[in-house]
């Protein structure tokens, strides 16, 4: 599925949430990247190669595989480029996502585009350091506002959704 997403040129997202669909997979209503597909949203894989047990595999294709995530990159550092007056949420992880949305952020502002006014959130049970400095605080620091949320997954998404709705709505 790898190396066809990479001939295909598409990214990791994509693809996976394109396989799980259209293969008629368990659970494909459950999906976020099944979701992402069907509705034609955005949805990215950063790989870090080693992390994952399918990376041990002897069929992993580490060229398809670094390629669709490279994809996936660009796709999300040309959305964070976008960023300005919106908002970025980072749910549940510790290292790989807040270096990425660093890393993403920074190519941005070097290429001369105004991402500074956001509202970025941490979403996890416990703070971490590289989420708090690379999510909540360096990237806000330059007019934007940083928001830790800390408490369970389970809890804190399903609250922040309804808020949303909520607020959708054109409720408080």
């Amino acid at each position: 599925m790898v190396r066809r997403a990479r001939d295909r040129g598409l990214g990791l997202g994509y693809a996976v949430g394109e396989a799980i669909w259209e293969d008629g997979l368990p659970y494909r209503e459950s999906s976020l990247l099944a979701a992402a597909y069907r509705h034609g949203v955005t949805a990215t894989v950063h790989v870090a190669v080693g992390t994952d047990i399918v990376h041990m595999h002897p069929g992993c294709d580490g060229a398809a595989l670094g390629e669709t995530s490279l994809r996936d990159f660009r796709k999300f550092a040309a959305l964070v480029a976008e960023l300005e007056g919106g908002v970025y949420l980072n749910v549940g992880s510790a290292v790989v996502l807040p270096e990425v949305f660093l890393k993403a952020l920074t190519l941005a502002r070097n290429l001369g585009r105004e991402v500074a006014h956001f509202t970025t959130a941490n979403l996890d049970f416990v703070r971490h350091y590289r989420p708090s400095v690379n999510v909540v605080g360096r990237p806000t620091g330059g007019g934007g506002r940083g928001i830790h949320l800390t408490g369970p997954h389970e809890i804190l998404v399903p609250l922040l959704f309804g808020w949303v709705l909520e607020l959708l709505e054109g409720g408080p």
